[in-house]
């Protein structure tokens, strides 16, 4: 059951995560990208599944042991490592060519019809990430770039949440304090580090692990304009 406390006053704002809030995968997982195992078998094609999991792996250390988002050759380096595989200029280049995102990606439901009616209230939005730098292009080719004012990613800024820099940029870009935006993650935890930032705060819990009893939670975005 989620926690809807009453309607915070003075929102102006909403600052929505990215990842498990507004889009998600095709297939499940967020990187390496769904066409990754078929991209690096175009060149190395004894490649077994089981390395590819060891890879996947070590490309998740990788990432937990950084203190911004790599970059994306980078990141793919440590795979093709992972692999024995050369990362040759060609094979990267493969690895980071541009697909259309409706073949990788993919809104939630209510995520479109939710935006429309924030809008449609007056309601300013904006994203705090951490991602690549591409991401307002992902968002643009899914059709919901349009309803964001501003962007905090990780991979510009040089730093992850819950580096206050990440919320500050955001709500600083709209020109608002951080008690007038509503901070919305899919992790219970950085929701609670924007709550002690002075923003206020909701953990979405679709169809994981419902979020600490007290912090306020929702099902779904569509649960959001009933707030303003």
């Amino acid at each position: 059951m989620t926690t809807q406390p009453r309607s915070p006053e003075g929102l102006r704002a909403v600052l929505f995560d990215s990842g498990g809030v507004l889009m998600r995968p095709m297939g499940g997982r967020w990187n390496p990208r769904a066409d990754f195992e078929q991209t690096v078998l175009a060149h190395a094609p004894s490649i077994t599944p089981e390395q590819f999991a060891a890879a996947i792996v070590e490309g998740d250390r990788f990432f937990d042991t950084s203190s911004s988002t790599p970059d994306y050759d980078a990141y793919h380096r440590v795979l093709l490592r992972a692999l024995g595989v050369a990362p040759t200029s060609q094979l990267l280049a493969d690895l980071r060519r541009e697909v259309p995102p409706a073949m990788i990606l993919e809104t939630y439901p209510e995520v479109v019809e939710t935006l429309e009616e924030l809008n449609r209230r007056g309601v300013r939005m904006a994203v705090v990430s951490d991602a690549w730098p591409d991401l307002p292009d992902l968002h643009a080719a899914l059709g919901i770039n349009r309803f964001f004012e501003a962007y905090a990613i990780s991979a510009e800024l040089g730093c992850e949440k819950p580096d206050p820099r990440m919320y500050h940029h955001a709500s600083g870009a709209l020109g608002l304090a951080p008690a007038q935006c509503l901070f919305v993650d899919d992790v219970p935890s950085l929701v609670a580090a924007a709550i002690a930032l002075g923003y206020q705060g909701r953990a979405v819990c679709r169809d994981s692990d419902p979020a600490p009893s007290d912090m306020p939670s929702i099902a779904s975005l569509s649960e959001l304009p009933t707030l303003f």
